[in-house]
């Protein structure tokens, strides 16, 4: 069995949860943006959670099944064709053999998942077969796919799928800032990302969070895996923002000289010099991995304990999501 690229998009790639107890080695865990995504993805198939899949960026792949195969599409809405006929996102469908599954555009995020009952059989690196293009490790030689690329599908006996219920789908939907008095500066509805108080946010004092807080910042289109980069009103840097080399935590947002706010993400690098005002909740990573370049984000800072109360509610969420 095997899945054959004949489009790959603008970047697609192989990414499963990631791969952890490297950083030590300058290892980043990589993996999939939007891990809730992925994780539903694969529930609906019958798979384990960490399954790899498909991880399509801002413009869907084409790609042609050699044997029937199930297969799911999560993430952010994208417009697929199965022959002449739309295929359904957040459920399990199936592919007969020779099957052409065309996607498109992904609007209302920038990633979506395609997932395929079984996973993809890949000779996992450091426990994972997460590509991570920066170290050439993972997934299909290390890199993005390309055309003419084929994925052996592990073969599994029949194992019952899975749906999620209507009502569960809308905790799914973007997370939309409040809105405020005055024109925005994406001229539409701001995403909200919440925070907890970084490591070194003590050195910027409160009102540089309420600054924080209080601006609209848009998503630069200098922005990737790798970090997100911001646009708004710079942050105003300490006396003392010379720091010595440590780790970074995922979803860190660091503060570089010209005030402009970045937050490390998935392909992030394992240490750096700039000081962290805050860190973007676990909760709330699903939402950096579905922004797009112009979009709007508000930040709002929360406690430590409202952190751990909403990933909780997630996985709450997660346990009873399905019919």
């Amino acid at each position: 069995m095997a899945l054959r690229i004949l489009n790959p998009g603008l970047m697609t790639t192989v990414q499963d949860l990631g791969r952890y107890g490297y950083a030590h080695l300058g290892v980043t865990p990589a993996g999939a943006a939007d891990a809730l995504a992925l994780r539903v993805a694969n529930l609906l198939l019958g798979n384990q959670e960490n399954t790899a899949a498909l991880e399509m960026t801002l413009l869907g792949a084409a790609v042609e099944f050699e044997h029937a195969a199930m297969v799911a599409l999560t993430g952010a809405q994208v417009e697929c064709k199965l022959g002449n006929a739309r295929a359904p996102m957040w459920r399990a469908f199936p592919v007969l053999p020779g099957a052409v599954l065309k996607c498109g555009a992904i609007s209302g995020g920038a990633r979506s998942y395609l997932a395929v009952q079984g996973g993809f059989a890949l000779k996992p690196v450091m426990g994972s077969v997460a590509t991570l293009r920066s170290a050439h490790l993972g997934g299909l030689e290390g890199r993005a796919l390309k055309a003419g690329d084929q994925l052996a599908i592990n073969h599994v006996d029949f194992v019952s799928t899975r749906r999620i219920s209507r009502q569960a789908l809308a905790y799914l939907e973007p997370r939309l800032a409040p809105q405020r008095a005055g024109n925005g500066l994406a001229g539409g509805p701001a995403r909200e990302l919440r925070l907890t108080a970084g490591p070194q946010a003590d050195w910027f004092g409160s009102e540089e969070l309420q600054t924080l807080q209080s601006g609209e910042y848009l998503v630069s289109g200098d922005s990737d895996r790798r970090g997100i980069r911001f646009q708004g009103k710079a942050l105003t840097l300490p006396p003392k923002s010379q720091l010595v080399t440590e780790g970074i935590s995922l979803g860190a947002m660091q503060v570089p000289p010209d005030g402009q706010p970045i937050i490390l993400f998935v392909d992030q690098q394992t240490t750096g010099g700039y000081p962290k005002v805050a860190n973007v909740i676990a909760a709330d990573l699903r939402h950096v991995a579905q922004l797009r370049p112009r979009d709007a984000v508000h930040f709002r800072v929360v406690t430590v304990e409202q952190a751990l109360s909403l990933l909780r509610e997630q996985e709450e969420w997660l346990c009873r999501a399905f019919d």
